[in-house]
């Protein structure tokens, strides 16, 4: 049982990571991208090729992965994205899975329609186990890893927001573009390093889920729903609330793959429905607001 919580967590902290650039830009710059996943597939593609065709090491991959996806979404924010931020929420949705759905087809033609896996270095793929039978914890060394590293970023991101001058540029940004500009606030640059920002820790997490979640071209799709789940359930108001909602979803999806393999799915969608009929504003959100 302590391993499958354990996994669970494991699971929920990399789901945090892949969705929290979401969660950043929908709550705060109230921006729907739902091509988001794609930044993620692109992060777990950049690895396997580095890894495979250059033989670069696995944790010098995951900085790379970071910058490639935060430099596109960088270009992408500035071209395609930011005449969308004042334009109605369908019109952000339907161009977003619109750009998903054009991702998948490049990446079938790009890398091919087969599943791409990585080979982990050795001192990755070892286990420790603590405790005895019932209460036997496995701990996969790649899977403590994603953990550090998850709860490394979750510190830097909510110190970063709540703590720092950039994190008070940005919600005045949001809240008022105009006097923010007016104080000598660069919104637009406040708006670009966000989104780089979101989309790179989505490649983060593509690039550390490569082994775990297996990259293909129908990534952002296949996952789509996960990144949303989390947001809905979290909430948008700070960060611990989507970190809470992925690891609820981490445990419940584990757990319920293990325990009743056959209704794993139907038991995640299930608790998100009753919470979000308890509370339509996410589960952690303060006052009432998403």
């Amino acid at each position: 049982m302590l391993t499958i919580l354990f996994d669970g967590v494991a699971y929920g902290m990399l789901l945090f990571v892949l969705a929290v650039g979401l969660a950043v830009t929908l709550g705060l710059m109230n921006f729907i991208n739902l091509a988001h996943g794609a930044f993620a597939m692109l992060g777990g593609y950049c690895t396997v090729l580095l890894m495979q065709k250059f033989d670069v090491p696995f944790l010098v991959c995951l900085p790379l992965a970071f910058l490639v996806s935060a430099a596109l979404g960088a270009i992408l924010e500035r071209t395609l994205y930011r005449p969308l931020y004042r334009r109605p929420h369908l019109d952000q949705v339907l161009f977003s899975i619109g750009l998903a759905f054009m991702s998948v087809a490049g990446a079938d033609y790009l890398m091919g329609s087969g599943q791409q896996n990585i080979q982990l270095p050795l001192w990755l793929k070892g286990r420790t186990e603590i405790g005895e039978d019932p209460w036997t914890l496995g701990m996969g060394h790649y899977r403590l890893l994603i953990i550090l590293i998850c709860a490394l970023l979750t510190i830097a991101l909510q110190s970063t927001l709540t703590k720092t001058r950039f994190g008070s540029q940005l919600r005045a940004s949001v809240d008022d573009p105009v006097v923010a500009s007016g104080l000598g606030i660069n919104v637009n640059k406040v708006f670009l390093l966000t989104f780089a920002v979101g989309s790179g820790l989505a490649g983060l997490g593509g690039a550390l889920g490569a082994e775990v979640l297996s990259i293909d071209p129908i990534f952002p799709l296949k996952y789509m729903i996960y990144f949303l789940i989390v947001v809905s359930v979290g909430g948008t108001s700070s960060i611990t609330g989507p970190l809470l909602a992925a690891l609820l979803l981490g445990i419940a999806d584990v757990a319920g793959k293990y325990y009743v393999p056959k209704l794993g799915g139907f038991i995640v969608y299930s608790l998100m429905i009753i919470i979000l009929l308890w509370r339509p504003q996410g589960l952690f959100s303060r006052g009432g607001k998403s």
